[in-house]
């Protein structure tokens, strides 16, 4: 009898020690789960650019607010691109205005920032009679696209997904 109170006894250690378990592993799959790549991304660019504020999310864009620019987004998970910058200014954009792009572009896709602000000055300033007022370029592994209508000029930088 001694030996059957024993077996018991073990037995239901071992549905307590199961029981702990399950609990354990529920209240970890209960916890929220962690922000996204993009969230992160977006977060990374309010604390790495003065001025940068982080606007509201939606259809995987995420709109940030300066004051160098007239908009701005960050877009996630395209059918071509994994991750996408976009800005928007007046017709000739001023040097702040270069100079956010190219830190949002550094601080997005991990390039120096001197080789974005070279890609986004060189893609801007091809605009013009000979080439017309879209520009579709590639520096340094980011796909770049200007355009420009009477009165704005925007650039749209990607990196495709395969890179």
């Amino acid at each position: 009898m001694t030996k059957r109170l024993r077996n018991h006894a073990v037995s239901g250690l071992r549905t307590a020690g199961l029981a702990a378990a399950l609990m354990l592993l529920a209240a970890f799959s209960a916890s929220p789960a962690r922000a996204d790549r993009c969230d992160d991304t977006a977060k990374q660019l309010a604390g790495g650019i003065d001025g940068l504020k982080v606007g509201i999310t939606a259809a995987n864009y995420i709109y940030l607010s300066h004051p160098a620019a007239k908009e701005l987004s960050l877009g996630c998970r395209g059918a071509n691109f994994s991750i996408e910058l976009y800005a928007k200014t007046d017709r000739k954009p001023k040097p702040e205005f270069f100079n956010l792009v190219a830190a949002a572009a550094a601080i997005i896709f991990t390039v120096p920032k001197d080789d974005t602000a070279t890609g986004t000055a060189r893609c801007i300033k091809r605009m013009g009679i000979l080439r017309g007022d879209k520009v579709s370029m590639r520096f340094r592994r980011l796909n770049m696209e200007c355009s420009r209508t009477k009165t704005e000029a925007s650039i749209v930088v990607t990196r495709g997904k395969d890179e």
